[in-house]
């Protein structure tokens, strides 16, 4: 068994949307996935005041692939045309499959937008293969207390365990893909090992803090590019810390992205539009 070695890191590009403070690792200029994850927002962190305007994301499309978003601080509220609907605070997540098609909004509860206070998200894109792409949408959206939180390192690690197993223990939310999901806390000096990552892309991004990522120190906003043949990984934090960690299988296939659609084909992208267009996505109104 070899170390996963530390290739590149990328620090995160700043790119406000309006007042909601937004940096993005991924893609990047000298990163454009980390196959099968392709899209990665960290929003905050923040505070709001009293009667704000919340979060700009109002009713949209998607086709083709999964988001996964951690509430890390606030509240987030979901409504899609699939007819899922649901509010979830700090420390839960939503991991939204959008498949064939449908219409999501992510806004502030009426709450949050009367009284204001911190938030801090984070918006993850998983691909899907093409033989999933028109898979029936799908949503989870899991409260904090329903994570497994996962203790290490004689408490000094946290392994919060959403999808795919660690230490005997399986997360909540079956992959349709085999993706491992997790977020790792982390006290000063605290470790957190993982192996079994041979012929796995690793999704690592330290939301706050500084973590040495195999013997390399990592700062906050970051996200390390690793090779894919190496098989254990050790994250050990050189302050208090969170980390967003994730594998998968990288699925090699064409990716064909416009805005809210990633298919394999142009022409997938045309067809996507066009059934928008036609109303096809319109179960129920997401408003």
């Amino acid at each position: 068994m070899t170390a996963k070695t530390v290739k590149a890191q990328h620090p995160a590009r700043r790119d406000d949307i309006g007042d909601l403070i937004t940096r993005r690792p991924v893609p990047g200029s000298g990163l454009e996935q980390v196959d099968p994850f392709l899209f990665l927002n960290h929003h905050g962190p923040q505070t709001y005041g009293p009667n704000n305007a919340g979060l700009p994301f109002g009713p949209h499309p998607h086709r083709g692939f999964e988001t996964v978003t951690f509430i890390l601080a606030g509240e987030l509220a979901h409504r899609d045309s699939a007819g899922h609907e649901s509010i979830i605070r700090a420390g839960g997540i939503q991991w939204m499959t959008a498949g064939s098609g449908l219409i999501h909004a992510e806004v502030s509860p009426d709450a949050f937008l009367k009284t204001g206070g911190p938030l801090e998200l984070l918006q993850l894109w998983v691909n899907l293969p093409a033989q999933l792409k028109m898979s029936p949408p799908r949503y989870v959206g899991l409260q904090d207390d329903e994570i497994p939180a996962i203790t290490a390192d004689r408490g000094a690690a946290t392994i919060r365990l959403i999808s795919g197993a660690w230490s005997g223990h399986t997360g909540p939310i079956p992959s349709l893909t085999g993706v491992f999901m997790s977020t790792i806390d982390l006290k000063a000096g605290g470790r957190a090992g993982f192996g079994s990552l041979a012929g796995r892309n690793v999704l690592l991004y330290v939301v706050s803090g500084e973590v040495n990522v195999n013997g390399i120190a990592v700062a906050a906003w970051t996200l390390v590019e690793l090779d894919l043949e190496g098989d254990m990984l050790e994250i050990v934090a050189a302050s208090d810390a969170v980390v967003l960690f994730g594998h998968a299988e990288p699925i090699g296939e064409p990716v064909f992205a416009h805005g809210p659609f990633v298919m394999n084909t142009r022409q997938e992208i045309v067809d996507a539009i066009a059934d928008y267009n036609a109303g096809l996505f319109d179960n129920v109104s997401a408003a």
